[in-house]
């Protein structure tokens, strides 16, 4: 390579001597513009044999040394084609350019006036890794600007895994090696049926939470109206529903798709998920013929149990010494005999639910907005403290049904009635859940004008979708969560007519 190399030097030293004379060894080197880009690695080796040689030829001085592009002083890119001028005697304090990565290559070069003229063709990556003007305003945000909406699964499609296992094995191989020779790491607190003191006042958060979402929730049903189909699940934040065809209940085709609307409850906006209550999340897993016996709570209520909540409803069995295993589902309580009496802890206020009859809605708007921004803090709150606790404590979900359970493992009813139950005897696909399996977001279309037209089937395409909780306070008068905005597509405009509407590309 370097032999080519020397060849082409003196190629185009030869034609670079018709209009400007003889150049030293230095200049056919810094003259060197029609040169094909070599790799990163041979142009380093490049430079290093011209630099022992005595030739100290810089990268900000020779145009082989230029790999990258530079950008004007406002920042902006130049076109993907096009030509520009660099003096022929580059000095360090002249060359006030901004270098930009993977010039591919450059066409001709011409040598005129102490001036070459570079055509050149270039690719420009899709990311500025850096600003030159320092007065210019950068608006930064986590979420995109628009977004897709959640997939949809149906009944006859299996949830994915939230990590798939081939990312798992390949992590627990890594794992295994990085670990070798080491001691091994300590389990757990919750695997050794101990609580993390931490997360205490987590779990009342979230169940303080999750009382006052469903008593706001009762009131703002009073003043925002929630329509919801009598045959299917789907339901509509606004006063009259929407009139797509989109039902997919009993006797559709009698209706061809139209949902028929009805008032709705506070289950239809919060979904309730329940799952089985356990006095030991360490004992033994519920069989099929305890399924009636064992009775079934709310899902974040169990998991707020479990993480150190005290219900005297609902009690549950708490350890102060790990338990020993002797197998690998056998235990053996430690004992307790010789510690001290507990310590009496904190008394934590909860909350409690008002009944239908006592529910009082909003007086006035200033009342109601306020109630909105109450309720979304409390969803929040709770979405994330949910979350804080699901990455301790072992939440599972059914692959094919909605079933939760909340514990190490999952329960051994046969309970399960999704597509081809009965190849697995009603047993569940038991695994790993996300947050969404333990608070459904329940997704709606999203009004852009409370007050104007109702929704166009022939619009679909344009409107958002938000959280049912979401909406129903942002028709209240609350602000719109960051989070939430791609989903609503806020910035997408919506056509007045059909014909407007054929007219987008």
């Amino acid at each position: 390579m370097l032999s080519f190399v020397n060849r082409v030097l003196k190629i185009a030293g030869s034609k670079a001597s018709e209009n400007q004379g003889k150049l030293n060894q230095t200049d056919q080197y810094n003259g060197l513009v029609g040169l094909r880009l070599l790799p990163p690695k041979a142009l380093k080796r490049i430079q290093r044999k011209r630099e022992l040689q005595g030739m100290g030829c810089a990268s900000a001085r020779c145009p082989i040394g230029i790999r990258d592009l530079a950008i004007d002083g406002s920042g902006n890119l130049p076109l993907k084609s096009g030509s520009f001028r660099i003096p022929y005697n580059l000095r360090g304090e002249s060359l006030k350019l901004k270098l930009y990565q993977r010039l591919s290559w450059i066409n001709y070069s011409k040598c005129g006036n102490n001036e070459y003229k570079l055509q050149v063709m270039f690719r420009v990556p899709p990311q500025v890794p850096f600003q030159t003007c320092s007065n210019m305003l950068v608006v930064k945000s986590n979420y995109p600007q628009n977004s897709d909406f959640p997939h949809y699964y149906s009944k006859k499609e299996k949830k994915p895994f939230p990590i798939p296992v081939v990312e798992l094995r390949r992590a627990a191989r890594e794992r295994k090696k990085n670990r070798m020779g080491l001691p091994r790491r300590p389990v757990l607190p919750p695997r050794k049926g101990l609580l993390i003191r931490s997360l205490i006042p987590v779990a009342y958060e979230v169940l303080n939470a999750r009382i006052t979402l469903i008593n706001n929730l009762k009131k703002l049903l009073k003043v925002v109206p929630v329509q919801a189909c009598k045959w299917c699940n789907e339901i509509h934040v606004g006063s009259e529903g929407h009139s797509f065809r989109s039902c997919k209940g009993s006797r559709t085709e009698v209706r061809r798709g139209l949902h028929e609307w009805t008032n709705s409850t506070v289950q239809d906006v919060l979904l309730p998920v329940e799952a089985y209550h356990l006095f030991d999340r360490l004992g033994k897993r519920i069989t099929h013929q305890e399924r009636f016996s064992i009775p079934r709570i709310p899902a974040v209520v169990e998991l707020c149990i479990q993480a150190g909540v005290d219900l005297p409803d609902l009690p549950t069995k708490r350890r102060r010494k790990p338990v020993i295993r002797i197998g690998r589902s056998e235990i053996i309580d430690a004992d307790e005999s010789e510690l001290p009496d507990p310590m009496p802890e904190v008394d934590r206020p909860i909350l409690t639910e008002v009944p239908d009859p006592e529910i009082v809605p909003p007086s006035n708007p200033e009342e109601t907005v306020f109630l909105c921004e109450e309720t979304l803090q409390a969803w929040e709150t709770m979405r994330e403290g949910s979350l804080k606790l699901m990455k301790k404590y072992t939440v599972r979900v059914c692959g094919y049904c909605p079933e939760v359970h909340v514990g190490p493992s999952g329960h051994k009813a046969q309970n399960c009635g999704a597509h081809k139950h009965q190849q697995r005897n009603g047993q569940h696909g038991w695994q790993a859940a996300v947050l969404d399996d333990l608070i459904p977001p329940r997704y709606v279309w999203h009004a852009p004008d409370v007050n104007g037209p109702p929704l166009q089937p022939e619009l679909r395409s344009f409107y958002g979708q938000a959280p049912a909780v979401v909406e129903l306070c942002v028709q209240g008068g609350a602000a719109v969560p960051e989070q939430y905005k791609p989903t609503m597509r806020l910035d997408v405009g919506i056509p007045s007519t059909l014909k407007e509407a054929e007219m987008v590309i």
